[in-house]
């Protein structure tokens, strides 16, 4: 699938000395969602400023639709709407100005008809002459995408974008993420909120002090990665497990009731049958048995505290 990104030999070291990115390599394919994870200080933000013209490379390159971000730049920030972590827009300003102001600072003639599609596809139509001030947080953040979208980018940078909002605006928000994916626009989401990577993206990447440890796409991360657990719950409380079954697969809980035995799903053997025949054979009854795979947020914290 073509590249609407190509990062290559990234790299960020400031007058200290310290090194945020390390020779990043980096493809995001277009019309894809996505997700970039990591860390408090791993280099999300640093990379997503260099790739959308905020912060400077100290080498490498980067091709936004094909143009240098250094090179070509104007083509390049065209191409990118960008949603920052933090709120910051013109308070005395309405809805409509600010979108409309942000439109022109790109070099786009005037289409109030395309400004309009946007406030409505995020529920703002009816407060376009509000001022933002008088706005609540959530609606704030519908108009700092607006205005990312505004001068029709094909690339669309969410960073932290349902930081602090609830749980209703959050669902309407993804519901618009995924319209934009369909009408072609790429989507790269940062989120503290695993669980909505693990809904949305379709490719996972990981950053951690700096470099990239993984990129995957998320059901093949899940499926190579992700422990399966079968939970047994047992008639009769064990003290322990019996030795000839003592294997670092299979735990006994605090309590004496419940067998847990973690196997891993790709594997040609996953031992449950050999498991199941040895109970009965040490007449161990159980009442009920339960499988669960690990979420992607326990794979994640996996891969960032590994080798740490």
């Amino acid at each position: 699938m073509q590249s609407i990104i190509s990062v290559r030999q990234l790299t960020k070291q400031y007058a200290s000395g310290y090194r945020a990115l390390k020779d990043i390599d980096l493809d995001i394919r277009r019309g894809e969602i996505f997700a970039l994870l990591g860390p408090n200080g791993a280099g999300k933000s640093t990379l997503i400023n260099i790739i959308c013209g905020i912060v400077n490379p100290s080498s490498g390159t980067v091709l936004a639709d094909g143009h240098d971000i250094i090179a070509d730049y104007r083509a390049a920030r065209a191409k990118i709407g960008l949603v920052p972590q933090e709120l910051s827009t013109d308070a005395f300003e309405t809805v409509w100005a600010t979108v409309n102001f942000s439109r022109g600072i790109f070099g786009k003639p005037k289409d109030h008809a395309h400004v309009e599609k946007v406030l409505r596809a995020l529920s703002l139509w009816d407060k376009k002459d509000s001022k933002i001030f008088a706005l609540s947080g959530g609606m704030k953040r519908r108009v700092m995408i607006a205005k990312a979208l505004s001068h029709e980018p094909q690339i669309l940078f969410l960073d932290e974008p349902t930081a602090g909002v609830d749980v209703e605006l959050r669902r309407d928000m993804w519901e618009m993420v995924r319209g934009l994916r369909e009408s072609g626009v790429t989507i790269i989401l940062t989120t503290h909120y695993i669980e909505e990577a693990e809904e949305m993206a379709d490719r996972i990447g990981v950053i951690r002090k700096g470099e990239i440890i993984l990129v995957e796409e998320k059901h093949a991360l899940m499926a190579k990665l992700g422990k399966k657990q079968l939970r047994l719950q047992l008639r009769q409380p064990l003290a322990a497990i019996p030795a000839a079954l003592a294997s670092p697969q299979l735990e006994l809980s605090a309590d004496g009731s419940e067998l847990v035995y973690t196997f891993d799903a790709q594997a040609e053997q996953t031992g449950i049958a050999d498991l199941l025949r040895r109970l009965g054979e040490y007449g161990i009854d159980f009442t009920d048995l339960q499988s669960s795979q690990s979420s992607l947020e326990e794979i994640f914290v996996n891969l960032v505290h590994a080798d740490s």
